[in-house]
């Protein structure tokens, strides 16, 4: 059931729930109470001798209570507002982040005011855009990334191009580092990428596809560290898939630059043989890689090399994925699995339940600087009630996206959304 922005409000009291912040550590048998749009307080404990009696309740029977997931990474081409908003809150997501590949392109500031006000019209999921880093995503020049970010761009993005020319990405971080703000490179050297379909090895080669060299990520991600570092500028790599970017990003943390990065649960979750027999909902941007580069991803994550996760929500159209494997268009939609997913690092025994919603909700909130991701009083009550245990089958023709391009079609996981609240009003109860 969703349920729009527009309910009136009025003061409620979530009991009987195991409250989690994963930007204190919290994790104890508590309460929340809301008043008008904000969290008035909460707390282990609360409620345990009265609830005001002026205030709604609502049992949540000991499921998980924690701040609404933030999600860094969607496309919103070719989807509608109310689709994009429907897909989230059915997965938990109140805050989502949008790459700049809108139509028209996120390079200018009316742009940017545009994108907030239809966002705040549709009345469901809360949008943050990012800026294009070059006018028109056309790696060649720079965009007035100071005025986009006084409009409201928290970071800047060339969605799914990575800037190719050295010269221009030096340039980019240099003009970021004087206004203090985040590029976010997506990488993957398009020279060495083009025409290729799937990850470069035994499996591209066995089902006579074209492949995608590793060397295409690793090289744009030593390329931008060295910029970085010589620019001083602030630098976060997108959805890394292969050992050697981890390897890379950990000993540049460990060196002191100011690099962080993000994955996509198919890269922790998945490995190039889902491709099965040329199935195209398996066909992502970077390729699904090895078993060996999966393992890597998974201790990225467990050793804190990779600081957010992102649901990387592309969705396609049927029609663009019904197509031989060549011709289909790359990406998944993951807003609704996004939480299932990560937990399956939870149960697979790699993180502890706390760190893994860090991923998904301080995580990405302190990278963008963001106000949600975390229980704090007069803070916007945004919050995701679960069941961590809960099992169920990811469907495709079940999602609540138009787009059913999801590689985990038919995967059984446990983690189930039981409802999502922005601002205080329910936008999400799974039906009974």
């Amino acid at each position: 059931m969703n349920i729009k922005l527009d309910q009136p409000l009025e003061r409620t009291a979530f009991v009987n729930a195991r409250l989690l912040d994963p930007a204190t550590g919290l994790d104890a048998m508590g309460g929340v109470l809301t008043d008008g749009e904000t969290i008035a307080d909460f707390g282990a404990g609360l409620f345990e001798n009265s609830v005001p009696e002026d205030a709604k309740v609502i049992d949540c029977k000991g499921a998980c209570l924690a701040p609404g997931l933030i999600d860094m990474r969607i496309t919103m081409s070719g989807s509608d507002l109310e689709t994009i908003g429907s897909s989230a809150v059915a997965g938990g997501v109140t805050s989502a982040v949008c790459l700049p590949n809108t139509n028209p392109v996120i390079d200018d500031g009316s742009v940017v005011e545009f994108v907030a006000r239809a966002a705040r019209k549709a009345g469901l999921v809360k949008i943050y855009p990012y800026g294009a880093i070059t006018k028109g995503l056309e790696g060649v020049e720079i965009s007035e990334m100071g005025l986009l970010a006084k409009s409201g761009a928290v970071a800047f993005s060339d969605g799914n191009n990575a800037i190719g020319n050295a010269q221009t990405m030096r340039q980019a971080l240099l003009y970021a580092a004087t206004f203090g703000l985040m590029i976010i490179e997506h990488p993957e050297d398009p020279s060495l990428a083009e025409g290729g379909t799937m990850n470069e090895g035994e499996t591209a080669t066995r089902l006579g596809l074209p492949g995608i060299s590793k060397l295409a990520e690793i090289l744009i991600i030593e390329r931008d560290l060295r910029l970085a570092q010589d620019t001083g500028g602030r630098i976060h790599f997108a959805h890394i898939s292969t050992a050697e970017s981890v390897a890379a990003i950990r000993a540049a943390k460990i060196a002191g630059m100011s690099v962080t990065c993000d994955t996509a649960p198919p890269y922790f979750a998945l490995n190039e043989g889902a491709i099965g027999d040329y199935r195209t909902f398996a066909k992502l941007s970077p390729p699904l890689r090895s078993e060996d580069d999966r393992g890597a991803i998974i201790e990225g994550i467990k050793d804190g090399t990779i600081d957010a996760i992102a649901s990387d929500h592309t969705p396609r159209h049927e029609d663009e994925k019904r197509l031989p494997f060549a011709q289909a268009a790359p990406g998944g939609v993951g807003m609704e699995t996004l939480l299932a997913i990560t937990l399956e690092l939870v149960h697979n025994g790699h993180i502890g339940l706390i760190d893994a919603l860090a991923m998904i909700t301080s995580g990405p909130a302190d990278l963008l600087g963001l106000s949600g991701g975390r229980l704090k009083k007069g803070a916007p009550a945004d919050l995701v009630l679960f069941d961590v245990e809960q099992g169920w089958k990811v469907d495709a023709d079940e999602l609540r996206s138009k787009a059913k391009n999801t590689p985990f079609d038919e995967r059984p996981v446990q983690g189930r959304i039981l409802r999502t609240v922005i601002d205080a009003r329910t936008v999400f109860k799974l039906d009974a």
